[in-house]
């Protein structure tokens, strides 16, 4: 069964979410069958290199709210991955583009660590105040969980590879109706956006699951069928 995951390296609650899907897969019958692709969707694709200045004065300005509102947002948003065991540390956070850290992560997945590449740059973000435009923090993270030879890396990122599999994941985003993340669908049939709690996230697994196995029929009494009865 295909679970595949829209998320942004940005975004706070794609880390939350994706927790919570981890518990929620921990508890999953059948787990050992579900296949996790995560999918690449850019919150701000226009955004510059490096953003400048206070993220709370930032998030005020572009939702309308007043700074100290912004910040009690930041303060939800942190206790809340507290919660789930992350350490958020908006205050040393550096705002910018994603692209090349989504190509990254499609790199990783050639090499079977698609999944370790999303945390370790998750992490890199919310947790050391990492650039996820900045090539060598890509490099170092991409080293640090196993993958490959940092000349594979450095040519990736100073090539267009990877780039049009982001924009075909932003393009099936798009015909798919998906305009937040995190959103999980499973098989193209179901899907789930936002950070559930694991529970709704697990009968989400057991849905899916359901529609993709055969039903059990009690055999043995009379029938017709198309050789007559």
């Amino acid at each position: 069964m295909d679970v595949e995951i829209w998320s942004d390296i940005a975004c706070p609650w794609c880390y939350i979410g994706k927790r919570r899907f981890e518990d929620a897969l921990a508890r999953f019958e059948h787990r050992d069958d579900v296949h996790v692709i995560w999918r690449s969707f850019e919150l701000d694709p226009t955004a510059p290199r490096e953003r400048d200045g206070d993220r709370a004065t930032r998030l005020a300005s572009k939702y309308g709210l007043t700074v100290e509102r912004a910040r009690e947002l930041d303060r939800h948003v942190t206790e809340t991955a507290a919660g789930e065991g992350l350490d958020f540390r908006f205050d040393i956070a550096r705002s910018g583009l994603t692209f090349d850290a989504h190509r990254v992560v499609h790199l990783a997945r050639e090499h079977g660590l698609q999944d370790a590449m999303k945390e370790r740059l998750l992490r890199a973000y919310f947790t050391e105040g990492q650039l996820m435009a900045d090539h060598e923090t890509l490099v170092r993270a991409a080293v640090e969980v196993g993958l490959g030879e940092e000349e594979e890396v450095r040519q990736t990122l100073a090539s267009d590879r990877f780039a049009e599999r982001v924009r075909d994941d932003e393009r099936t985003a798009a015909q798919l109706g998906i305009n937040a993340v995190p959103t999980f669908v499973v098989d193209r049939a179901l899907g789930a956006s936002g950070a559930h709690p694991p529970e709704a996230l697990l009968e989400l697994l057991r849905e899916g699951w359901a529609r993709r196995s055969p039903v059990s029929v009690l055999a043995g009494g009379e029938t017709c069928d198309v050789d007559g009865c």
